[in-house]
């Protein structure tokens, strides 16, 4: 019996990232669909949760995704440059921002295209391994969304195209709804049968519960 789960994913997120290969996996390996539901991060929808945090939430997370890289064995360095842009000088963030618009509405065109886990594979690592700095130069992304099996220039087109930036965003933002309704508002979400798996180290209870449920290997 196929097994399905909801996946709501930021390409803001570390977090996402550090999960992304496992999902992919998974959606490999068993005899599973992953339900690809791209956000936007936090910093967009709610620019003032940063501002209003604990500091301490930022240290920790500081250390936290470094740890969590060198305990899975992936490569990690933050972005260059933050797919979210923050201003220096008021530590805010910009409702104009040059980023992760964009993405985020390449990665809905992908996934409807039937590509969205390849499309959020190859441009997490991009943005996010550290191979490059200056992942929106040159041919990078272009590369990276080639190794996914789409054309960069068709995809942007697609998403720039008369009525379609807020076609977009209509789904995202109903995406962003239906994240609550799964039981958070962080990413990664993991959404089982109802239960809510929230942050890339609740991957292997995601498992363990599809496992109970009949997980089977294709």
């Amino acid at each position: 019996m196929t097994l399905n789960f909801e996946l709501y994913w930021s390409f803001r997120s570390p977090y996402s990232y550090l999960v992304t290969d496992r999902v992919v996996a998974l959606h490999r390996d068993y005899d599973v669909v992953c339900d690809l539901r791209v956000v936007y991060p936090i910093a967009v929808r709610q620019p003032e949760f940063f501002a209003t945090s604990d500091p301490l939430w930022f240290s920790y997370f500081g250390r936290d995704i470094f740890r969590c890289a060198q305990f899975a064995g992936i490569p990690f360095r933050w972005a260059s440059p933050d797919p979210v842009y923050m201003d220096p000088e008021t530590r805010t963030y910009p409702k104009d921002q040059p980023h992760i618009h964009r993405l985020t509405r390449l990665g809905l065109a992908a996934t409807e295209r039937g590509r969205g886990l390849e499309f959020i594979e190859q441009v997490g690592r991009l943005i996010w391994d550290g191979t490059v700095r200056g992942w929106n130069e040159g041919d990078h992304l272009a590369q990276a969304v080639a190794r996914a099996g789409l054309d960069l220039e068709a995809l942007d087109a697609a998403i720039t195209a008369p009525g379609e930036a807020k076609r977009l965003d209509a789904v995202i933002e109903g995406h962003q709804s239906r994240q609550r309704d799964g039981g958070h508002y962080g990413v990664p979400l993991m959404v089982f049968d109802g239960e809510p798996f929230f942050g890339q180290d609740r991957f292997d209870q995601l498992v363990w519960r599809m496992e109970q449920s009949g997980l089977a290997k294709r």
